[in-house]
């Protein structure tokens, strides 16, 4: 597995419009186990924002032993970081209408809910 996943890496095109163009990642005291990742790229454009590229959060996650300690917030802000050096002027993010664990953890943040969408699909098969 290992090597799989140096192989993903190694191929992965980067710029922006990939996804993940980054991925940080959190690890406990000892560095020996993965607590939480922030996955980024730059997309141009994202609901609400004004200006392009737009650093976007495209997957955050952190081990429920792990919250509540500065991890995520941690790991957002070298997100941010990130996306300002590479000229971006807005950082955005996403979530399930229905996650409320998550949309109080991004306006913790000082991120600010712009507006709430409904995506529909349809099969073309047939």
């Amino acid at each position: 597995m290992t090597a799989d996943v140096r192989r993903f890496f190694a191929a992965a095109e980067r710029g922006p419009g990939t996804m993940p163009e980054a991925v940080q990642v959190a690890v406990d005291d000892a560095g020996q186990s993965l607590v939480g990742f922030a996955e980024v790229s730059r997309r141009a454009y994202a609901e609400g924002c004004e200006t392009s590229p737009v650093g976007f959060l495209e997957g955050w996650y952190v081990s429920p032993e792990h919250r509540r300690q500065g991890v995520g917030r941690a790991l957002v802000a070298t997100a941010e970081a990130w996306a300002r050096s590479l000229g971006c002027r807005e950082f955005a993010s996403d979530a399930l209408a229905d996650n409320m664990l998550s949309a109080t953890a991004h306006q913790a943040l000082g991120f600010e809910e712009v507006e709430v969408i409904r995506c529909f699909r349809k099969s073309l098969h047939g």
